[in-house]
């Protein structure tokens, strides 16, 4: 589908353009502003939507207050990940991520404020960025995603510093082990691979796949999500979503769900999982099913827990996919209502 309109459309077929838009719309990463009262989406257009959680959550809130207060155009292609600093929302998508400040945002002044592109192998190599994660207290960001590898890039100076291989296919997400410093990766080879960040060297591998405990043959072998949480790692996708012990490798406990997991995360004492089909799963450690939450879109892609103590009225769940509407839960009970772009 084309995303420019031309500007002579009169206004009914603009309409109908933007009718299915909407329709075919896929929610790909969310990110949270650092006042922890408007939340980010970025879709399959290239387009960001800043929605209002605080005017959304408000007792007066109505069906405007459930709409963006902006919007813009981010990137060419789809926006596959973001996350923000205490200042800046950073947005990825094919080959480059760019960096818009969230006081200008919020006065709609949407203006880029820089842009970066790892150094890939050629000048004709635009693969996508499936990650990011920031690593405070290197003040670094970490990207990864089709060309195998991981680039830190310290957000001081813009500089790319280094690259970690290993990977074999392309990376679909990360995790942070803050106390270590490690980064974990997951990518389409099947592999979750540890990183110590100190001496840029890989130290631990898992093949997921080759453990006939999560091994589903017929999903694939890719890792798709992973969490991680000390010295336990959550982590599924073609494999069955399962929990494992870090310093032993081992496998403790396989979450009996038969859909493919794409997003997961520790939550108090329970695991979140979402992936295809419309609901949030919520996990005991033990493996049991405490809950399955239906939202409304029919597979879910991003999850986002909104939990900066700056504004504690706004603490909810979100979560997105291959729909227009951004699901909030205002606990993990029930959906609470939809914000739509």
């Amino acid at each position: 589908m084309e995303r420019a309109v031309p500007h002579a459309v009169p206004l009914g077929q603009m309409e109908v353009f933007q009718a299915l838009q909407r329709l075919h719309m896929t929610i790909f990463s969310q990110s949270v502003s650092p006042c922890g009262k408007f939340l980010a989406a970025g879709n399959n257009y290239g387009q960001i939507a800043v929605f209002s959680l605080s005017a959304a959550l408000s007792s007066e809130a109505k069906e405007e207050s459930k709409k963006p207060v902006v919007t813009f155009q981010a990137h060419d292609g789809p926006v596959y990940s973001m996350v923000s600093t205490d200042r800046h929302l950073l947005s990825a998508g094919d080959g480059e991520v760019k960096a818009w400040l969230w006081a200008e945002i919020l006065k709609k002044g949407c203006k880029e404020l820089w842009r970066r592109q790892p150094p890939y192998r050629t000048s004709l190599e635009v693969p996508e960025i499936n990650a990011l994660l920031l690593v405070p207290k290197e003040n670094s960001l970490i990207l990864a995603g089709g060309d195998c590898q991981l680039h830190t890039m310290d957000l001081e100076t813009g500089a790319f510093t280094r690259a970690l291989r290993g990977h074999t296919d392309y990376i679909h997400c990360l995790a942070l082990r803050e106390r270590s410093p490690e980064v974990l990766s997951g990518g389409e080879d099947g592999a979750v691979r540890l990183w110590d960040l100190r001496t840029a060297k890989e130290v631990q591998t898992i093949e997921v796949y080759k453990h006939e405990e999560c091994s589903r043959p017929h999903n694939g072998r890719w890792i798709g999500c992973l969490a991680t949480d000390s010295d336990w790692m959550v982590c599924g996708g073609g494999p069955a979503l399962t929990l494992w012990h870090l310093r032993s490798s081992t496998p403790t406990t396989v979450f009996p769900v038969r859909a493919p997991q794409k997003r997961v995360t520790f939550y108090q004492d329970l695991i979140l999982s979402a992936g295809q089909g419309c609901c949030v799963n919520q996990w005991q450690l033990s493996g049991e099913l405490k809950a399955q939450v239906p939202g409304s879109s029919p597979g879910l892609l991003s999850l986002s827990l909104n939990q900066q103590p700056a504004a504690p009225e706004c603490k909810v769940l979100t979560a997105a996919g291959n729909s227009c509407r951004v699901d909030v839960f205002t606990n993990l009970g029930y959906r609470a209502f939809s914000l739509s772009f």
